[in-house]
């Protein structure tokens, strides 16, 4: 399902990252940029060839998530993004971001939390190359019900294990409050969530809470 467990946990950079992919793409590094600017740059240099390639080497699977993960812009980090879903498929790119929120750091956990809701970014066929002649691509590559699910007992049991108030805020806030939006399977963990929820001392955490147990009513 996932990508499987990493085996380094060291810290990163999103220049780092980006640094990574654009080698493998054979793009020229911003050598004049200093270091603040410069992996945003690399990322526009590389934003249209990722996207104008019908394929991409598996190599470049996991840097890519990783450069999403790292991105520190929550509207930029599509920029990776799309194009792995595209050239790997929905299915693959939400697992590896269930991944990260289930075994990464507090930072990587927020970086997948930002990245996965470019993660549901509409599939177009005249967007990329990496749909077949007419169109044509695997269903099976996008199907990824059962991952969403997992993002979502995934979320609620990051949220448990946070003992920072900005990681909290992170996972929680995200979820939908509808009892219909999960499964049966998570019902219980989704009681135990909004539970703790209502007696959390920050208000947004409550106010996320109120609603959910609205819904209940």
């Amino acid at each position: 399902m996932a990508e499987g467990r990493r085996s380094s946990m060291e810290p990163r950079s999103f220049l780092t990252c980006a640094t990574e992919v654009a080698r493998l793409l054979g793009v020229d590094d911003v050598v004049m940029e200093p270091n603040d600017r410069r992996a945003r740059h690399l990322a526009h240099a590389m934003r249209k060839p990722l996207l104008e390639r019908a394929s991409l080497p598996e190599e470049v699977f996991a840097p890519l998530m990783a450069a999403a993960v790292y991105d520190p812009d929550p509207s930029f980090c599509r920029w990776f993004v799309e194009p792995a879903v595209y050239a790997f498929g929905r299915r693959r790119v939400m697992a590896a971001l269930v991944d990260y929120l289930r075994i990464g750091t507090d930072a990587e956990r927020t970086g997948a939390v930002r990245a996965w809701y470019s993660a549901h970014v509409p599939l177009r066929a005249d967007r990329s190359p990496a749909y077949g002649p007419h169109g044509v691509r695997d269903p099976a590559l996008d199907e990824a019900q059962d991952i969403k699910d997992a993002w979502l007992d995934a979320s609620m049991r990051a949220f448990a294990e946070a003992t920072e108030l900005r990681m909290r805020h992170c996972v929680l806030l995200g979820l939908p409050t509808s009892r219909a939006a999960y499964p049966t399977h998570l019902r219980e963990l989704l009681e135990s969530t909004v539970e703790s929820a209502r007696a959390h001392p920050d208000l947004s955490i409550r106010r996320w809470a109120a609603a959910a147990h609205r819904d209940a009513s």
